[in-house]
């Protein structure tokens, strides 16, 4: 535990002996909560604190150097570690909402920070094939954890990667959420998963699409992709989250996912920024739906960022630059 109280774990396959670093800051008090929005029939987080958040720090910050900027992990080596958000959008002991003229509920949830590696400069791509086997099973742990909790009905892991995405740490790191409802995008996948087994169907019409696959995962751009090089990762079979992976579908996922992501940093001869999302299932939907990988690019081109227009905000209509078709020429072709 930190010395804030904000939970903090360490994950690795050797026996972890370094003695604790003095912390930085501790965490400003979260009074996170929701307000419903009575014409879109969702959700949307209210999280005041975050306004005060690190934003693209220094390149020499280090969140495990004596000294830092500030000290987030007290250790100066470590293999995987994961720690509550000092910053958090949900939070397990969020107050009661403010009464307003719309619904509003408490922000309750979790948000964690997973960092998998201590230097700079590494990626899903540069980490070695072991560490991302570790990757994956902590996931895997996170899931199981989270979803425990009762009144936690949605647990997404995700990466904002580049400047161009906002991101803070210069780590490779990821996070994990944990909601306490189940958000628009997933629930409208989790009624189309109710209805056919759309991957599974999907998966042997795909031919061009296709960027690389494994014996037990495909990774694929979708041909109805939004955005320029998205791609899509996805066991071949039905597992509703990694906590199902055989071990042989554990070491294929890792693998696929550093080759994605080499492939986008090929591409254009440069760290690629996207966002990444894992769309497991929600509670509730397990026997249906279809644990996949979505990767959302920033860049278009060489030089040249993605930005969201009017109709893609406004109508939440996307515009497409490239074909689907094409770009996964493109990342298949990339040496």
């Amino acid at each position: 535990m930190k010395k804030d109280d904000r939970l903090l774990w360490l994950y690795g396959e050797h026996e972890h002996k370094l003695t604790p670093l003095p912390e930085g800051e501790g965490a400003p008090p979260a009074a996170p909560h929701l307000r419903w929005h009575p014409l879109r029939g969702e959700w949307a987080i209210y999280a005041a604190h975050k306004q005060e958040r690190t934003f693209l720090p220094p390149k020499d910050h280090c969140p495990s150097k004596p000294g830092g900027y500030p000290t987030e992990i007290p250790f100066t080596d470590f293999e995987i570690v994961v720690f509550q958000n000092r910053f958090p959008s949900l939070h397990l002991d969020a107050p009661a909402p403010p009464k307003l003229a719309i619904p509003t509920a408490r922000g309750q949830g979790f948000c964690e920070v997973a960092v998998c590696s201590p230097k700079y400069k590494r990626s899903l791509a540069t980490l070695t094939q072991a560490r991302r086997d570790l990757l994956e099973q902590v996931w895997t742990d996170r899931y199981k954890e989270l979803y425990s909790h009762d009144f936690i009905q949605f647990v997404m892991s995700f990466e904002n990667r580049g400047e161009e995405v906002g991101v803070t740490p210069h780590h490779p790191h990821g996070q994990i959420y944990a909601y306490p409802f189940i958000p628009p995008v997933i629930a409208k996948e989790a009624g189309a998963f109710r209805e056919s087994s759309v991957i599974c169907s999907l998966i042997p019409k795909l031919d061009n699409y296709v960027v690389v696959q494994t014996e037990t995962m495909i990774a694929f751009v979708p041909p109805f992709a939004r955005f320029p090089y998205e791609v899509w990762i996805a066991p071949k079979r039905h597992h509703p989250g990694p906590w199902k992976f055989s071990d042989a579908g554990i070491r294929d996922f890792a693998q696929i996912l550093g080759d994605v992501v080499d492939r986008y940093d090929r591409l254009f001869n440069r760290p690629l920024p996207y966002a990444m999302a894992m769309h497991a299932a929600p509670k509730g939907e397990e026997e249906t739906f279809h644990f996949h990988v979505e990767f959302y690019p920033r860049m278009r081109a060489a030089g040249n960022l993605k930005y969201l227009a009017g109709t893609e905000v406004g109508a939440g209509t996307f515009a497409a630059d490239l074909l689907p078709e094409d770009t996964a020429k493109h990342l298949r072709e990339v040496k």
